[in-house]
């Protein structure tokens, strides 16, 4: 009797224990968002990407697992007037004829405490690639999480602004990417 106990005992354990297990992998591409903030003139500016894909495999139980891919369109900048979408899609910003895509790939994600993370990867804008490092947080909601947090780059970095764009008298040098990204459990 008393292994009989044991044993359902140790089979509710482990029932509940892979039923807690939640792998969030189907992004929500309405409920997401990749945004940006930098100044121009002393004057704080922001715009969004309309469009991007993401790939996502994330357990709140196993976050060293994690692995996580987003691309951007860069053509589908929004800086609030076409006539600013139309001038960092050339080629002395963002190139996108010929860079049309930005990409970021996790390489590890290590937890922080509570919700917080911080996700390393290799982040690619217009040909360049630089290692960065992504403080993000998570919130389970249901069954979608969300995943969101900022990036703070230098745009000469990755040559956003040539030519007589590529002093950071007008536009700074320091660009803050923001994300939230909301995703399904499978």
């Amino acid at each position: 009797m008393k292994r009989l106990a044991l044993a359902l005992f140790a089979t509710f354990a482990l029932a509940t224990s892979s039923a807690h297990a939640i792998e969030y992998t189907r992004v929500q591409a309405d409920k997401s968002q990749i945004a940006f903030g930098f100044q121009q003139m002393g004057v704080a500016m922001e715009g969004a990407f309309r469009k991007f894909s993401s790939q996502l495999r994330f357990d709140p139980a196993a976050p060293q697992a994690a692995t996580a891919a987003i691309e951007v369109d860069l053509a589908s900048v929004d800086t609030g007037s076409a006539e600013g979408d139309e001038e960092v899609a050339r080629k002395t910003w963002f190139d996108t004829k010929g860079f049309p895509v930005a990409r970021f790939e996790s390489s590890a994600v290590k937890a922080l405490g509570g919700n917080k993370y911080e996700v390393a990867g290799r982040l690619t804008i217009k040909g360049t690639t630089q290692n960065v490092v992504v403080p993000a947080t998570f919130t389970a909601q249901g069954d979608t999480g969300v995943f969101e947090g900022s990036l703070t780059i230098q745009r000469g970095d990755f040559s956003i602004g040539e030519g007589a764009w590529k002093a950071f008298d007008i536009v700074a040098n320091e660009v803050v990417i923001k994300f939230r990204i909301t995703a399904a459990a499978k």
